[in-house]
């Protein structure tokens, strides 16, 4: 998934994914920043396979992820959390 080429947006900023720079725009969820830099996987299920993005709503939290900022680490699903600088994004494949 790309973004618009052509589309007006605000200033790029960057999260880290993974320990990996990820740039997004205001107004991006984390989910979106993601994907649009090739993070298909979110996490992993019980047999390690790898999940994605499935709803992009909320409902069925295959986007859950450990985002980590100033200082406090929470799971959150990240099509519902908007990317903000300074944000540290784990998935489950980050972590092992």
């Amino acid at each position: 998934m790309a973004r618009v080429a052509d589309t007006a947006r605000g200033v790029a900023a960057e999260i880290m994914v993974d320990g990996e720079r990820v740039s997004f725009h205001p107004g991006e969820t984390i989910a979106a920043a993601m994907l649009a830099a090739g993070h298909a996987a979110f996490r992993r299920d019980r047999h390690d396979r790898p999940r994605g993005l499935w709803c992009n709503m909320g409902t069925c939290c295959e986007c859950l992820v450990l985002l980590e900022r100033n200082g406090e680490v929470r799971r959150v699903r990240a099509c519902l959390v908007d990317a903000a600088p300074g944000q540290c994004v784990t998935t489950r494949d980050g972590a092992a």
